[in-house]
């Protein structure tokens, strides 16, 4: 090995040592990654983002909202719609757009500033007056509550510090008058939070204004110092200390100091993903944590000591955040099944077609319980399972698509038949809905000799003069579609179900399913059988399993809110229920983006679009 290599590998252990010095911080497999706030595997994309391969890219500002949101003024005197539209300039720009809430927006009109003082370090605001004809500028400090790294990080880079702060303090506003009465200080200081992401303090919370006078008033240090000690390195190359790391600000100004995490400090909650969120995120109505855990019941807004703030004066940008989230996450109704009193009933089927894996150790479910399971049938015989994610499309293993014995040809479109909310194996119920198919998108790496991206996408034929494939059916409800590996981790319980052979060998006449844990490590037990895009479930007694019959089917896992999500499809296993051989089945999140490219962003996706 080379000098160099020798010096790199010696690094790279000096790293290590560091990282795992501290309690908090690590793993050092996802330091290794350097994930950052636009690491979407993670987190949540802002809405004026959306996801693509993994990071957060810029939408164009159309692409936002424009209902139920506040209009805003732009430093070049443009009437922006919303927040949301203002942020997606900024982002694509990288400056500063926004300068205030408000209806008028004219040339002649003040516009937000800030500024740090030189020698002091005092951070000063100079805020629009509030109202839809606008008028004046008042001066105001920051005051100290709330006041922290990731705000004065926002403040350094509107002065054109790129990393940000050193650091972020304060100081006494009595003190600073007497040391200097020959100093105009404001009198009224504002609170402001900051996520981190901002440009400008315009784009953070602002608080109601308060009286400076007795108060700590806040101050930054835009210079950073050198670095002869430098205990965690952000992404970005800024250098914080361990304490600083893993509290739930973002003291990197990338948030790379808050995303991989064995614990949080200060109070800060930790997601299941490793990111730790700041405690005024849990039960504040938006969801932050990728599996919904800081909304869920049994997490309440935590005891804190700081002050109880208004915003009255200055409209809050978190609160316009939000309902955009809302807006566009309505748009997708998937993973959460419809209320239906629908029974078994033995009537003709409505529709266009006139009237390989079983669950080892399942059980029969209700008529329609599992309202995004689809049967595809084949000249009228049972062929394999399926999933409705939504629109027009289905999704089932790629091995499903095949005609029998000839490899590389597909099925006969014509013969092929989907069935929605199918209970008993070979007779409709009331609900039963069948649909006729357009097309069948194979992956274009499918293996059939060993199994590799077994994933194949089912294009239901839509009704003439129509863009719908199906009759508007309360038994009918798509699953979500992941676009992370992380959103469930090992161990996870989850469920799957279909018609497959069960532990005796027969077939069942009913839908069966049964819960299945996510196993960690499957390459251990088949070696190189084990591709990129597979995952492993089921109980390593082998006591529960998919079996033949039930290829195509879902493994389906539920986040901490109760919304359900394709996390498998049943693909290939040895032999059934066998001790040490769990069921195989394809990452449906290892597909995501040939998913998305297929049948666009409507259809796959709630978050992060």
């Amino acid at each position: 090995m080379t000098s160099a290599g020798v010096s790199l590998l010696l690094l790279f252990s000096l790293i290590s040592q560091s990282v795992t010095s501290d309690e908090f911080l690590g793993p050092a497999e996802c330091l290794e990654r350097n994930f950052t706030r636009q690491s979407c595997d993670l987190v949540f994309c802002p809405p004026w983002q959306y996801c693509v391969d993994g990071r957060c890219s810029c939408k164009t500002p159309y692409l936002c909202p424009s209902e139920g949101v506040r209009p805003v003024c732009g430093h070049n005197s443009r009437q922006l719609r919303s927040y949301c539209q203002a942020m997606a300039l900024s982002c694509r720009t990288n400056k500063p757009i926004m300068s205030h809430f408000g209806d008028a927006c004219t040339a002649d009109q003040p516009k937000f500033r800030g500024s740090i003082d030189e020698g002091t370090g005092l951070v000063r605001l100079f805020m629009p007056g509030t109202g839809s004809t606008g008028g004046g500028v008042e001066e105001l400090l920051v005051c100290r509550e709330l006041w922290d790294t990731a705000a004065a990080n926002v403040a350094c880079r509107a002065e054109g510090h790129l990393l940000g702060a050193a650091s972020a303090g304060a100081t006494s506003h009595g003190l600073l008058k007497s040391v200097d009465n020959n100093q105009l200080l404001p009198s009224n200081c504002v609170s402001v939070r900051c996520q981190g992401y901002e440009n400008s303090l315009a784009e953070c919370v602002i608080y109601d204004k308060r009286s400076a006078d007795d108060r700590d008033v806040a101050t930054a240090t835009c210079i950073q110092p050198p670095d002869e000690r430098c205990e965690f390195r952000c992404v970005n190359r800024k250098c914080v200390s361990f304490s600083q790391t893993c509290d739930g600000v973002d003291d990197c100004g990338d948030r790379s100091d808050e995303m991989c995490c064995k614990k949080c400090r200060n109070g800060a909650f930790r997601c299941s993903t490793g990111v730790c969120l700041h405690k005024e995120a849990v039960g504040d109505g938006q969801i932050d944590c990728l599996d919904g855990e800081d909304e869920s019941k049994k997490h309440r807004q935590p005891e804190t000591s700081l002050p109880v703030l208004a915003n009255t004066e200055y409209i809050s940008p978190k609160i316009e955040t939000r309902a955009t989230r809302e807006q566009l996450e309505s748009k997708l109704k998937c993973g959460v099944p419809k209320t239906t009193e629908v029974i078994d009933e033995d009537v003709e089927v409505r529709g266009r077609g006139g009237r390989v894996k079983r669950v080892v150790g399942g059980l029969r479910t209700a008529p329609t319980q599992i309202q995004w399971q689809v049967a595809i049938e084949e000249a009228g015989r049972f062929r394999c399972g399926g999933t409705y994610i939504g629109g027009c499309w289905v999704i089932t293993a790629a091995h499903c698509m095949r005609a029998d014995g000839v490899s590389g040809q597909r099925l006969n479109l014509a013969a092929l038949r989907v069935k929605f909310s199918l209970w008993r194996r070979n007779k409709a119920q009331a609900s039963t809905d069948i649909a006729a198919v357009q097309d069948v998108h194979i992956h274009p790496r499918f293996d059939n000799t060993n199994g590799e991206n077994d994933i194949a996408l089912v294009q239901l034929m839509k009704f003439p003069y129509s863009e719908e494939c199906l009759p508007d059916n309360p038994a009918i409800s798509p699953i979500c579609v992941p676009w992370t590996s992380r959103l469930f981790r090992p161990n996870h319980t989850c469920s799957i179900s279909g018609w497959g052979r069960t532990g005796d060998g027969r077939l069942p006449q009913y839908l069966q399913s049964v819960n299945v844990s996510l196993i960690e490590d499957c390459q251990r037990f088949y070696k190189d059988n084990f591709k990129p895009g597979m995952m492993c479930a089921g109980d390593l007694t082998g006591e529960v399993d998919s079996c033949q019959g039930d290829s195509g089917g879902p493994l389906v896992c539920e986040d901490e809110l109760g919304v359900s999500y394709l996390w498998g499809i049943v693909s290939w296993g040895r032999r059934c229920g066998q001790p040490g051989s769990p069921g195989v089945y394809t990452q449906v999140a290892h597909f995501f983006e040939w998913i998305r490219r297929h049948t666009g962003w409507p259809a796959v996706t709630k978050f992060n679009s």
